[in-house]
């Protein structure tokens, strides 16, 4: 892992996309040029869900060297299909926390903890996609992260670590993120839980093919409401880990101790 910080989109962020950018570029290929969106339909998208978001775009498009293959993969509009295996738990007490794993084979993962001032809101992040968001919190003490939704179905929308860097980005409050949930599309089925400093939580399930769901549940692992890619489900262990984790969860109403130390036993920790 390693750390950085850079305010503005600047020669480190410029590295970090030259050193990852010929990985980014074969995956982003993977299914052929012309299965992914061309330009002008991928800022339009942009444009249309998530204008505020322009300026920085163009920024990183311009340290990217400004070709259309960049441009388009930043967009993050209808990228290549990806899962994984993760689980993530809010223990709400005096002073409430967001845990999180993410199972990531090392051969796909940036490995960067991300500080940025992009849009006048600190924000720290493990970054993803070259300005995607994982799991992050911003100054305004906004805690977000998302698990895989367990489901094979694939849409028009956005990769969702750019709706987590949207939300970091502009919002202050659990309420104004669910907001943003329930508006900007996603092309793939995930599980988004935010706290915020007041201690006010929700999980929104979201998918490209049907509305978002919003419930005040404090563990999420690799399904919605219920399984429905049952070979995924029995792979990640995804309804061990969530009942596992209920048990420590309902273990740890005074200390989170226990909570986090269960992120780090199977069946979680894989």
């Amino acid at each position: 892992f390693e750390a950085i910080e850079e305010g503005r989109p600047g020669p480190k962020w410029q590295d970090l996309f030259q050193r990852h950018w010929p990985s980014y570029q074969r995956w982003f290929l993977s299914e052929g040029n012309k299965a992914r969106p061309f330009y002008l339909s991928s800022i339009r998208s942009l444009k249309t869900h998530m204008p505020e978001l322009m300026a920085t775009y163009e920024r990183l498009v311009e340290l990217a060297g400004g070709g259309d293959l960049a441009a388009r993969f930043l967009s993050l509009y209808c990228p290549p299909p990806y899962l994984s295996g993760c689980s993530q738990a809010v223990w709400p007490g005096a002073v409430p926390l967001l845990i999180r794993n993410y199972d990531y084979s090392p051969q796909l993962f940036e490995a960067v903890i991300l500080k940025t001032a992009w849009n006048h809101r600190q924000v720290i992040a493990v970054s993803d996609c070259l300005w995607g968001v994982l799991d992050g919190l911003n100054e305004d003490g906004l805690a977000i992260s998302l698990t895989f939704g367990g489901r094979r179905v694939v849409g028009e929308g956005f990769g969702v670590p750019l709706l987590l860097r949207y939300i970091l980005e502009f919002c202050t409050t659990t309420r104004e993120a669910v907001e943003v949930l329930k508006r900007v599309p996603t092309h793939m089925a995930y599980n988004v839980t935010v706290l915020d400093r007041g201690g006010a939580f929700m999980t929104v399930f979201i998918a490209p093919d049907r509305p978002a769901v919003v419930k005040p549940v404090p563990i999420t692992t690799n399904h919605q409401q219920e399984v429905e890619w049952h070979q995924h489900a029995q792979a990640t262990a995804t309804l061990e880990r969530e009942r596992f984790l209920k048990f420590r969860l309902r273990q740890s109403s005074e200390n989170p101790d226990k909570l986090l130390q269960a992120f780090l036993h199977s069946p979680v920790y894989s």
